[in-house]
């Protein structure tokens, strides 16, 4: 019998890439996660690391031993929804990470609800990015991620995570105010193309939303002048509402408030993101879980 302790380490390994960044996850020496390791190849009897560099990485045989583990801290998951369901009052902590514009406009109303429903429910909400938060949700730092999905470009749907939709965030293209003979809203490309010469404010390079970006101006006919770079869209609109740049704005940074910038809507196929939440398979039916997603719902 395999030590799950130790299965678990290895798990660590694979998602968070190296012995320090598992040993700085969870307080341990470097050299004691470097230990156990080996305790769980000699319980195995076959190499489950190899050296690459000044890394290590995971033998075929590892990768076998982690498929397994995930089952079982799936079943695990399972077996605690079960318990937390079979309890009369919703106690406990739940971990949520959320990217900054849902972050602001649908969790502190979510928060509200939990308060009245689950007052004994302990809620802590991380803002972190979903190229960083979905990674951190399959390491177990979190418990649910709202995440985002741009028109054309689909996240990667691992086997051991499961989404539900949250709702579809509008699109536009926000600007300094047009001049008086810039293309109107029936000509949404005309528009954009329009902006080839004008700065630009987008999120990183990286990011999901920067990619979707570049590829909405290359198809429009043009390579934009990117000035500004931040993951701060309360501070791209500042930078849309001083005249210092354009940007691409959902609806969710307004929250039903007046825009105060001009907008114009993108081409068909580009008008709206995805949001949704994501959860590690297995914990779905946890009423924690369940009821964050009820109060996020009760949000919009």
């Amino acid at each position: 019998m395999f030590d799950l302790h130790r299965l678990r380490l290895l798990r660590e390994l694979k998602h968070r890439g190296t012995l320090a960044a598992v040993a700085t996850a969870l307080s341990y020496a470097p050299s004691s996660v470097s230990q156990q390791l080996s305790q769980l190849e000699t319980e195995v009897g076959v190499p489950l690391l190899e050296p690459v560099g000044r890394r290590v990485r995971l033998t075929e045989q590892a990768e076998i031993l982690v498929a397994h583990t995930e089952a079982v801290l799936e079943r695990l998951e399972r077996a605690e929804a079960d318990i937390a369901t079979s309890l009369t009052d919703l106690t406990g902590t739940i971990r949520i990470a959320s990217f900054q514009t849902a972050a602001l406009a649908l969790v502190p109303a979510a928060l509200g609800v939990l308060r009245t429903l689950h007052p004994d429910l302990r809620v802590h909400v991380t803002q972190r990015e979903p190229e960083k938060a979905l990674p951190a949700l399959q390491a177990r730092d979190f418990d649910l991620v709202i995440a985002e999905e741009y028109p054309g470009d689909p996240n990667p749907r691992p086997a051991e995570l499961e989404q539900e939709d949250l709702l579809d965030d509008p699109l536009h293209l926000a600007l300094p105010r047009p001049p008086a003979d810039s293309p109107g809203p029936d000509r949404p490309t005309a528009a954009l193309r329009a902006l080839a010469d004008h700065p630009w404010v987008m999120e990183p390079e990286g990011t999901a939303a920067r990619h979707w970006a570049m590829t909405l101006c290359r198809n429009a006919g043009f390579e934009p002048d990117v000035r500004f770079e931040t993951t701060d869209l309360l501070l791209q609109l500042r930078l849309v509402e001083e005249q210092h740049a354009a940007a691409f704005l959902p609806d969710l940074v307004w929250n039903g408030r007046d825009p105060g910038v001009a907008l114009r809507p993108l081409p068909r196929g580009q008008r709206t993101r995805r949001v949704f939440t994501v959860v590690r398979r297995g914990s779905s039916r946890h009423p924690a879980v369940r009821a964050c997603r009820d109060a996020l719902r009760r949000a919009l």
